[in-house]
């Protein structure tokens, strides 16, 4: 039987997808971002069908990715990962400048931004990747940027569960669902990861 723990150890980074749509602005954390080509350059990201961002990104093709550096607060994450665009705006309290695409991306916590024009699109099932030209690029500061690994350690708040409490923890929000078992189907309602990233408490 494979120890589904074995995908926790492939490295992942931690981006700001961020697009618009006419003038309404909206940004997600993904981790799943990279080069796939020199020439031309393209990168890819991957992004779950649920966020609103995804939606934007679809329907525009365009978006930015902000490289969170090892200087990013738990609040970013939050803000850009635990609610949804669709009835907040998440650009309020974000220090932030518009690339040449008209796409914001974030100045604080974040060593660079890249931006992208989707140039082909493959469905995932519950995630659609986006392979786009690099169309734009800049480096903000020499912080490292910070991993997922990174953020389980230093970042991310620590879970405070009641002692005897039943049920399943997100390993990636820390989201709790009470219950004896864990519906296989089941999606996280805060950062909208599957069943696979729940861990028993």
């Amino acid at each position: 039987i494979m120890n589904i723990d074995v995908m926790n150890k492939i490295s992942y980074g931690l981006f700001v997808l961020t697009a618009k749509d006419g003038e309404k602005d909206n940004g997600c954390i993904i981790n799943t971002a990279m080069q796939v080509t020199i020439e031309p350059n393209c990168i890819s990201v991957v992004v779950n069908k649920s966020n609103y961002t995804h939606d934007i990104i679809l329907k525009n093709k365009e978006f930015n990715i902000s490289i969170l550096d090892e200087s990013s607060q738990f609040a970013t994450y939050k803000n850009f990962g635990f609610k949804s665009g669709r009835d907040s705006d998440k650009l309020v309290e974000v220090d932030f400048a518009r690339a040449a695409n008209g796409i914001v991306y974030l100045t604080k916590e974040s060593n660079g931004y890249i931006s992208g024009k989707v140039i082909k699109t493959v469905d995932l099932g519950t995630h659609t990747m986006f392979i786009a030209e690099v169309t734009d690029g800049e480096i903000l500061s020499d912080k490292s940027s910070v991993t997922y690994a990174y953020y389980y350690s230093n970042i991310k708040e620590k879970d405070n569960v009641a002692a005897g409490k039943k049920g399943f923890i997100c390993i990636v929000c820390g989201f709790i669902y009470e219950g004896e078992t864990l519906p296989p189907d089941y999606i996280c309602p805060i950062c909208k990861h599957g069943a696979a990233d729940f861990r028993p408490l």
